[in-house]
């Protein structure tokens, strides 16, 4: 049987070439022309953390930039730099690298736990996800829509379960406010070590910020006039995760213009605790007819 979780935990097992260098593959997938640009993100950090002391020493930023579409059809080869060993932090920078050039970079930033002064802004009050449908089972209603050739892809299942709070139709959205939110987690119980939650979310993070700006004009990659690509990825983690449990994304677009627009999100668990917050800029072109 078909176990997506399964292939996501496969795709984060990253083979090691040498002490510092580590072979990433992509799922196999012939409707994917490029590599989704979670995966990277999150095996790019399985990268980082195959080299830090784990038990003692966890995630709490990353920054990184995306530079050329990923081959999905040829493996990634990740190159990390162990640029400092501290006292209280550990710095890592990841190169990912495909036909001899780079298509990814990223830094990240390890701390051993401390205590201090806490405070966090508190989560909106919204639906619990066991009051919403299932992402899948919304999608259906449009698949009928859609080239037959694209209604697996659209409707395959997926090893992050996504609840989403106020939907818009793919094909023909509205023009919406830039805030919205939705439900996510890993789609059945795993038994995986703490850090590799992180990495998780990390992989999560970017399946819908970037389409935050596209809502207040009522667009969508999926109507033929947006070319949309991320540009770069910034992540904050707050706590420890636990992705196989629910977690809301609050996500909002403050601004687009140039081609570009901006993104933030914050994840919350079920009981109100602030746990990662993200950024993003992506491109958000508009399609030129020759």
């Amino acid at each position: 049987m078909a176990d997506p979780v399964g292939d996501l935990l496969n795709l984060m097992d990253l083979e090691r070439l040498e002490v510092d260098l580590f072979r990433g593959q992509s799922p196999d997938n012939e409707t994917n022309q490029r590599v989704f640009g979670g995966q990277v993100i999150a095996q790019s950090l399985v990268a980082a953390y195959r080299t830090v002391d784990t038990e003692n020493r966890t995630c709490h930023s990353l920054h990184a930039y995306f530079i050329r579409p990923g081959d999905p059809s040829i493996p990634i080869i990740y190159e990390v730099d162990r640029s400092r060993d501290g006292g209280s932090f550990t710095t890592r920078r990841v190169i990912a690298v495909q036909h001899g050039r780079q298509i990814f970079n990223l830094a990240a930033s390890f701390h051993k736990k401390e205590e201090g002064w806490h405070h966090q802004h508190n989560m909106p009050d919204v639906p619990s996800p066991e009051a919403l449908g299932d992402r899948i089972a919304w999608r259906q209603q449009f698949a009928a829509r859609l080239p037959e050739r694209h209604r697996g892809h659209f409707l395959r299942p997926r090893p992050i379960e996504i609840r989403e709070i106020e939907p818009l139709d793919p094909l023909k959205p509205e023009k919406a406010k830039d805030s919205h939110a939705h439900w996510f987690r890993v789609a059945r119980p795993i038994d995986e070590a703490p850090w590799l939650h992180h990495c998780l979310m990390a992989y999560a993070s970017d399946m819908a910020l970037l389409g935050t700006g596209n809502r207040p004009h009522g667009i969508s990659w999926m109507t033929g006039e947006l070319m949309s690509a991320s540009l770069d990825h910034a992540m904050w983690f707050h706590a420890p995760i636990k992705f196989d449990e629910w977690h809301l994304y609050v996500m909002d677009s403050p601004y687009a213009g140039g081609g570009r627009s901006f993104n933030r999100g914050s994840v919350f668990t079920r009981q109100g605790e602030l746990v990662a917050s993200m950024a993003q800029e992506g491109l958000m072109r508009p399609v030129r007819k020759s």
